[in-house]
């Protein structure tokens, strides 16, 4: 935030192969946050099981529109099973966070 303190919001992920991708829409506090401090940290939780868990910490390398709003639409796809994101706002531009992980840890830990 802007006290320097964390801003903790559920969000979609997605992997690109390098990059942890999140979808946002500029605006929001989210796009305002990184572009002042890139840091991020993200734990994902398994929906099969909760005690199931990675937590990630990196920085977000680049802010792009480019391909945003298919995207979102894959992310609707993948978390609701709708083909189009159903919570679009007029005029809304939608823009993805490429974060680049600096720091992974999961639980339970690999055998």
């Amino acid at each position: 935030m802007p006290d320097g303190s964390p801003q903790v919001t559920p969000v979609w992920v997605d992997f690109d192969g390098k990059f942890i991708l999140v979808n946002t829409a500029e605006g929001r506090r989210k796009p305002q946050n990184v572009r002042r401090d890139p840091r991020v940290a993200l734990d994902v939780i398994s929906r099969d099981d909760p005690y199931q868990m990675a937590t990630v910490r990196g920085r977000v390398v680049e802010v792009t529109s480019e391909g945003a709003d298919d995207h979102i639409d894959k992310m609707a796809k993948k978390y609701l099973g709708q083909e189009k994101y159903p919570f679009r706002a007029p005029g809304e531009r939608r823009v993805i966070f490429k974060i680049e992980p600096e720091y992974v840890t999961a639980w339970p830990p690999a055998a």
